[in-house]
């Protein structure tokens, strides 16, 4: 497994926060030896206590911990009161809307905004402490608004991702018990209106909880208005006051919720706390970003994932930083679009999915060169393991052979990053998620729990809790410990399990190799897609590729795998590009894992924030009917030309 190595820039270093691996040493033993202290120092030193905690950490009901106990805080405070004494004239939000508009919110700005969202829920909308609101949003500031608004009087935000479905949202309401909706009547994307409030409408049809819904008004398209629930933001906003007291929360109470999907059953509410889910936050910008005072810095998310959440929110603003939020997509008008971006807000730190760097780099492999990228410090990947070519595009093109590219391994689950290289002190691997962060103990273990030998693949734990961790699965106690904290134990105590296979190298660091149900038996011998995928990406003609298994009547199971390739000049023969693609194949992982099905293809079922749905790929293959939700999908229409390509 030896890869070339890109060991960091030394005048980075020099000013970097962790400066090289004897620091990150230093500090992943003082978490070894001394945990409690080392986040009760933490905690201590990053966030404005309204009371000190008492104690740093409970485990006697594990896994139902307790951090920093006796503790009390507001978010919405930490993200912007403390700010207003020397950052108040300073950009909190820079937004850039999909056709051009910008806007740019200060921190004082951003106070007035918060204050007057949080006002008018609690006294228009009679929104208390610890009621459920949804927000069902576009990527504009007033979705930022929400959230801090929320936080700002103790009620529980869960956002749902403005792709979802009408059916989708009305689950997510209905298992929240939500009290009030906020949407927008719609937003842009690709130049072009697209609506929200009907999905919202329809999702309400029956018997829900809401009573009330508010409209952010944004492409004032014509939409119902329902006399009595329906209320426009624009309009009542103006009366509401500057000045709201942020309500004095517990260290554990609840922050938000995040519904995520499983491959069956319902989704779960993902629920995270107040002061742990902050400080982490906070921290992994500043060490895996390494954000300065005057940098400014992009995350491409969208607020309906975690990412968005932790990434372009509540992370920048507690640390005081000047974060982008984006409405529109990264190819619209062009391919240029982010690096004239870049170019235009001198940013500093970009991160990103690997599924947009392989669009970008189909789409405009020679569009950054067009652009002045030299503001850029640190590149960031997140989402799925990056592979190699795409690395090497955006290490080479983007980041002008200078810049670190931090590919960060976490969850909704985990709140922030949990394996991450570190920018000023990490020597990379391409397509590694190299060494756990300190203060997090994790550990590729068997399944008996003992820790996995150099090249043997295992399952990605973490052995002790940490403050930003799932608090629960909300209603749902059981499902909770079922889904994490039942599968592995190490010395006889259960410990988080990811539910993702890793493997180490020679030298200890960790590659994420995919998801240990995403696991293909042919032959008897078990593969992982992740792995399979990987290899054909190693074809140069090869964009992007999903694999699935399909029965075989000899081998059990086939590999079927779904390629989209850079140039169409290769499908002038397929079965000569099948056996290229076969070969690299052969050559990565050997004959055993060679494709019986490779289906060309102009693209792949995608959601809107790039994730591919190999459900469906896998009922095509199988030539099932398709019965999942394609509504949100980025171009459903492909389902239908690949499920005719799979049948002739």
């Amino acid at each position: 497994m030896n890869r070339e190595i890109f060991r960091p820039n030394k005048e980075f270093s020099k000013n970097a926060r962790i400066k090289n691996m004897c620091e990150y040493h230093e500090l992943q033993d003082w978490a070894t030896t001394d945990y409690e202290g080392f986040w009760g120092s933490y905690a201590k030193e990053k966030i404005d206590w309204i009371k000190p905690f008492d104690n740093v950490l409970d485990e006697s009901n594990f896994p139902f911990v307790k951090w920093f106990i006796g503790g009390k805080l507001n978010v919405s405070a930490q993200c912007i009161d403390r700010h207003l004494g020397s950052r108040k004239n300073k950009a909190a939000i820079i937004f850039e809307g999909d056709r051009g508009d910008k806007q740019i919110i200060t921190y004082l700005e951003l106070s007035y905004n918060v204050n007057r969202f949080a006002n008018l829920l609690k006294n228009e909308f009679d929104v208390k402490k610890g009621d459920r609101v949804v927000i069902y949003m576009p990527m504009i500031p007033e979705a930022a608004y929400a959230m801090l608004a929320c936080a700002r009087i103790g009620a529980i935000h869960s956002i749902v991702f403005g792709g979802f479905s009408a059916e989708a949202l009305k689950d997510r309401i209905i298992d929240a018990d939500a009290k009030v909706v906020i949407t927008a009547d719609g937003a842009f994307r690709k130049g072009i209106p697209y609506m929200l409030k009907p999905v919202v409408d329809e999702a309400l049809a029956g018997e829900t909880p809401v009573r009330k819904v508010l409209v952010v008004e944004r492409n004032f398209e014509d939409i119902t208005w329902v006399a009595g629930r329906d209320y426009s933001y624009n309009e009542i906003i103006k009366h509401q006051s500057v000045k709201c007291e942020p309500e004095v929360m517990d260290a554990e109470d609840p922050l938000f919720l995040l519904y995520t999907s499983g491959s069956t059953g319902k989704p779960k509410g993902v629920q995270h706390n107040q002061a742990g889910y902050i400080l982490w936050a906070q921290m992994t910008m500043e060490w895996v970003f390494d954000v300065k005072e005057n940098d400014t810095y992009w995350c491409t998310a969208d607020v309906g994932w975690i990412t968005g959440h932790t990434y372009i929110v509540y992370g920048p603003l507690a640390m005081g930083a000047t974060t982008v939020m984006f409405e529109g997509v990264p190819t619209y008008p062009d391919a240029g679009r982010p690096w004239k971006m870049v170019e235009e807000y001198k940013i500093n730190q970009f991160y990103t999915a690997p599924t947009a760097i392989r669009v970008l780099h189909k789409s405009g492999e020679d569009e950054p060169t067009k652009y002045d990228l030299s503001s850029l410090k640190v590149l960031g990947t997140v989402g799925e393991p990056i592979d190699p070519p795409a690395w090497k595009w955006y290490y080479e093109a983007v980041g002008g052979s200078r810049c670190p590219i931090v590919d960060t391994y976490w969850q909704t689950e985990t709140g922030g990053h949990i394996i991450s290289p570190l920018p000023g002190a990490t020597p990379i691997k391409p397509a590694c998620a190299t060494f756990a962060l300190p203060g997090i103990i994790a550990e590729i273990l068997d399944e008996n729990g003992v820790r996995a030998e150099v090249g043997e693949k295992g399952l990605m734990c973490v052995t002790r809790p940490w403050p930003s961790m799932i608090r629960g699965i909300w209603g749902d106690e059981e499902r909770f410990v079922k889904s994490y904290f039942s599968d592995i134990k190490k010395d006889g105590k259960s410990v988080y399990f990811t539910g993702d296979g890793a493997v180490y190298d020679e030298d200890g660091y960790i590659t994420i190799t995919g998801r240990t149900d995403d696991v293909i038996n042919v032959s008897g011998h078990r593969m992982g897609t992740a792995e399979v995928e990987a290899a054909i990406k190693k074809h140069p003609n090869v964009a992007e590729v999903a694999v699935v298994g399909k029965p075989h009547e000899i081998k059990g199971e086939g590999i079927f795998a779904y390629v989209v390739l850079k140039s169409d000049n290769g499908i002038a023969d397929e079965l000569e590009e099948m056996r290229a693609i076969n070969d690299v194949i052969k050559k990565e992982i050997g004959n055993i894992a060679i494709c019986d099905d490779i289906l060309f293809t102009l693209g792949l079922p995608k959601t809107r924030s790039g994730k591919i749905m190999r459900r469906i790929l896998r009922s095509i293959a199988k030539g099932e009917e398709i019965t999942q939700d394609i509504s949100t999908l980025e171009d459903p229409s492909i389902v239908a030309i690949i499920a005719s390509a799979v049948q002739i």
